[in-house]
């Protein structure tokens, strides 16, 4: 399997009829996916349209379908695209002799990646099994697991659980503030400080974890929290290969 893989450019239906005479639009089917992860990137899934991405590649709406066929289209190839720059990322990482470590190291990548854009991780689970590099990354995944004593029910578990634990954290960080912090006008880290007074001043015989995690919340840091939570799955896997 190559995993280095890129999306081809070959249309999965029929391409839209093209006006006879029309010139092939200048920019490159590269162009068009960079344009597009920029305009997701810098504004969210809502604002990628066909006019918006037209308008700053400097061409016509038309040009594009020489392309994409559909906004979904286009969407599920920007999706491919960033995926298959995760896997040249980490192609490297699965050479190491340790293959929980490299499934971690893997998976914080790709976590990074989720948070950074939000839409990525919303796109990707929406995988319609006609996504090769998406597939490339979950048998990645698994062929490091694939290197511990455990079942193929187990293995197929592990994986499954890593991506969702990622994909789930990531996708819930990367949405916005409540609204109660907006209004409030503090700083984040008052903001906690405030919760954890509310949690301080309930009682202690209803709510006695609360009361005993107060001060570990109001200095909590997410992404500490992340990787300790993807730790403890780790632990786990390890400990079940392990036959513990």
């Amino acid at each position: 399997m190559t995993a280095d893989r890129t999306p081809g450019t070959g249309r999965r239906g029929p391409a839209p009829e093209r006006p006879s005479g029309r010139r092939r639009a200048s920019h490159s089917l590269h162009a068009v996916l960079d344009e597009a992860i920029a305009i997701l990137d810098e504004a969210g899934e809502p604002a990628l349209t066909f006019r918006a991405l037209a308008a700053r590649l400097g061409g016509g709406v038309a040009s594009i379908y020489w392309y994409v066929g559909s906004r979904d289209e286009l969407l599920e190839r920007v999706t491919e695209e960033v995926m298959g720059r995760v896997l040249v990322d980490t192609e490297q990482i699965t050479h190491g002799p340790d293959p929980i470590a490299n499934v971690r190291a893997i998976a914080l990548v790709l976590f990074d990646e989720f948070v950074r854009r939000p839409w990525f991780g919303q796109f990707m689970l929406r995988n319609n099994g006609l996504q090769p590099n998406s597939m490339a990354m979950f048998d990645r995944l698994g062929q490091q697991v694939m290197r511990l004593e455990l079942t193929p029910k187990q293995r197929f578990h592990a994986v499954s659980s890593i991506i969702s634990y990622v994909v789930g954290v990531a996708v819930d960080l990367a949405q916005p503030p409540p609204q109660e912090f907006l209004d409030s006008g503090l700083e984040p880290s008052e903001f906690l400080a405030m919760y954890a007074d509310r949690w301080r001043a309930l009682d202690p015989e209803d709510y006695p974890f609360a009361h005993q995690i107060a001060d570990e919340f109001a200095v909590h840091d997410d992404l500490e929290v992340f990787r300790s939570g993807l730790d403890l799955l780790l632990a786990g896997l390890r400990l079940q290969a392990d036959g513990d």
